[in-house]
């Protein structure tokens, strides 16, 4: 039995080192087609910044400040 596994795991080694010797010498693939570059997809459409809460109350607050002043 020992015979027989050893057997079969050396045909096994042969085969793979042959395997990547005809692998190596195979010409390189050529690259897929290109992606699609971003410019040529569809434009995302871009989220406005929401300004805070905060910012529209203090910019009131000085409007009514500047009135009072005049």
């Amino acid at each position: 039995m020992k015979k027989l596994m050893s057997i079969i795991v050396s045909m096994l080694f042969a085969l793979s080192l042959s395997g990547l010797a005809f692998a190596q010498a195979a010409p390189a693939a050529k690259p897929a087609a290109e992606p699609a570059k971003a410019e040529e997809k569809a434009p995302a459409k871009e989220k406005k910044a929401k300004k805070a809460p905060k910012a529209k109350k203090a910019k009131k607050a000085e409007e009514k400040k500047a009135e009072e002043k005049k």
